[in-house]
Order: C-alpha cells, then structure tokens, then sequence
C-alpha cells in the first residue's frame, strides 16, 4: 500500500505542480492577447511569459535538488516548454508582430520543435538518450529573450525604442541555431535507424 501511494503523490509534488501551472499558462497568455488590447494585453501576456519561464527554470531545481524527478515531469516538462513556444509564435505571426521574412525564423523554430518531438519518441523506443548539449540551451535562452521582448512589442517601444528590432534579430539568431541544433538531433536520429 505506501509503494502504491508514493507515484500517486509525485505526481502533486511541487516540481510537477508547477509544470502543471506553466501548461495553464498557454491558454491564458493566448487569451490576453486575444481579447485584450494595446499596452494592457502586451504587458500582460509578457508578465504571464516570464511567469511560465521562471516556473520552467524553477521546476527542474526544485526537482533536483529534492530528487523528486518523475517519469510524469520527464514527459510533461517539454512538452509545456513547446506548447508555449508554438502558441507564442502563432499568436506574434497573427497580430503582425513577426511578418514579413522572419515568418521564416518562426516557421524553423516550430518545425525544429516538431522534429525533435518525433526524434525523442522514437529514439526512445530505441533506448537511445540524447543528452541536451551547451548549444541547444543557448538557442533556448535566445529564443526565450526573443519572443519576450516581441510579447511586450509596441507597449516597450515606447519605453525603449528599437527594441522590437532587436527581438526579431535575436529571433533569427535563434532560428540559425535552432537549424544547427535540429541537425544533430536528425543526424543522432538517421545513425541509430540505420544501425538497426
């Protein structure tokens, strides 16, 4: 019976709350900027951006530090960070934010997201584990920076002026790394398949 109720309580450990809480996150960020307007949805979906960020850095010391990573968290945990990518980027693409070219830098963003998801499962099927490399943090640190300083677009123009330009070149920057990431995962990926 205590071995039964120990996974049941994991899954409400603290860590795993807060993935819960960073998934939460997506709708209501998307609804700030759908139905609010000007500065107040800006501000707001940027606020709820850093929130769900701090959750993603916090969750994974606490779980850590408490060694109370799970199977349920191991799952969970990327696929919030991608959730919230994804329905950041749709929503910067739908209000004209990211236009133009650099729709291209969102659209390899989203299509590196989607590869590495498939990649993992199957890679896991083969009990092959991809370690996360210096690089690939980089790029989600760019990327971060990036679609937080689009979120609060217009309303931080305002307060410093130029700096939508310079989340869309740190998007970009992003992206470039994102393909180079994206292609050793790929490659990891083709190596395995073609040993079997």
């Amino acid at each position: 019976m205590v071995q039964a109720a120990a996974p049941r309580s994991m899954h409400l450990s603290l860590p795993n709350v807060l993935t819960y809480v960073r998934i939460l996150a997506v709708p209501a960020l998307v609804a700030c900027l759908f139905f609010l307007k000007g500065d107040t949805a800006r501000w707001s979906a940027f606020a709820l951006f850093v929130f769900a960020g701090i959750t993603d850095w916090l969750d994974g010391y606490l779980a850590r530090i408490w060694e109370q990573q799970s199977t349920l968290g191991r799952m969970l945990d990327p696929i919030a960070d991608k959730l919230l990518v994804g329905a950041v980027l749709m929503m910067l693409v739908h209000d004209g934010t990211i236009g133009g070219w650099s729709i291209w830098a969102a659209v390899i963003i989203l299509c590196r997201e989607i590869l590495v998801s498939g990649l993992r499962e199957f890679l896991a099927e083969l009990n092959v584990k991809i370690h996360v490399t210096q690089l690939a943090k980089w790029k989600t640190t760019m990327q971060m920076i990036a679609l937080g300083v689009l979120l609060a677009g217009p309303a931080a123009e305002k307060i410093v002026p130029g700096i939508m330009t310079g989340g869309i070149v740190i998007l970009w920057i992003a992206a470039l790394l994102t393909l180079w990431t994206g292609y050793d995962y790929l490659k990891a990926g083709v190596v395995h398949a073609m040993e079997r």
